[in-house]
């Protein structure tokens, strides 16, 4: 098991993880479905700021419509991020989709935006929330590996798949650690840097994951890091998770309106 403290490079193991759990994310979805947060009760309402939704690891947009259309109706502005299947390169998908939705939605509502990422996608958000502190007002990761990957076997040998076709399609035009903690590319530096102060985090994570180690989705900041009962997959249709991505966007105060 891997102990708390600071990122290190070299984590890329895999772990002994429930995977079984995962099942019951049809529950959570049923919950979300009969819970008043759906409708936007008993949650803060949205001040028409920008969210752009990134999808995790062998995800697309589109499983996150629900999301987007929550997002909406509590008030804020959602925005995809265009990724077509986040089966490639972080850093080229940052720099040729990320970044292009951030400045998007930074230009619709001339405000800062957020960005929430769930699992890989969290990991991206966070770099590109890193990259571009002038645009971002706060990053929220959905159990997103971000010291580390250790995640259950299946998974790990799954990402080194695509760890090879990448590789294989790209060749000299990625570095070598190309998709693992050992990369140096600007979206493992961007990790591994100091995060911007003017950039709000919220690290979301649950003991109850089966794809990812929980220890590896907090930050080890009790301000940042928010624990809640959810599977991995669960984390974008968890009424629990809603609630708490309602009150940690709310929480960054009003997004303040760029001057032309």
């Amino acid at each position: 098991m891997r102990r708390d403290g600071p990122p290190r490079r070299e984590e890329y193991e895999s772990a002994a993880l429930p995977i079984w759990s995962e099942l019951l994310a049809g529950v959570e979805l049923g919950f979300l479905w009969i819970s008043p947060v759906i409708l936007g009760y008993g949650i803060p309402r949205g001040d028409g700021s920008g969210v752009v939704l990134v999808p995790g690891f062998l995800g697309t947009d589109f499983y996150l419509t629900q999301f987007r259309a929550w997002l909406r109706r509590i008030g804020y502005q959602p925005h995809y991020s265009g990724i077509r299947l986040n089966a490639e390169c972080p850093n080229l998908l940052i720099q040729q989709y990320l970044q292009t939705a951030i400045e998007a939605a930074y230009k619709s509502t001339k405000r800062k935006i957020h960005v929430v990422g769930h699992s890989l996608g969290g990991t991206m958000a966070r770099a590109a929330a890193a990259q571009s502190p002038d645009r971002v007002a706060s990053v929220i990761t959905l159990g997103a590996p971000i010291q580390g990957l250790v995640g259950h076997p299946a998974v790990m040998r799954t990402a080194e798949l695509v760890r090879n076709q990448i590789l294989k399609r790209h060749g000299p035009g990625v570095l070598p650690g190309c998709y693992t903690a050992r990369c140096t590319c600007n979206f493992i530096e961007s990790l591994m840097g100091k995060f911007p102060k003017s950039v709000r985090q919220t690290a979301i994570y649950s003991k109850s994951d089966g794809i990812m180690d929980w220890r590896v989705c907090r930050t080890g900041d009790p301000r940042v890091d928010v624990e809640v009962s959810s599977t991995h997959l669960g984390f974008v249709c968890s009424p629990l998770v809603y609630k708490v991505v309602a009150e940690r966007l709310a929480g960054c105060g009003p997004s303040t309106p760029v001057v032309p």
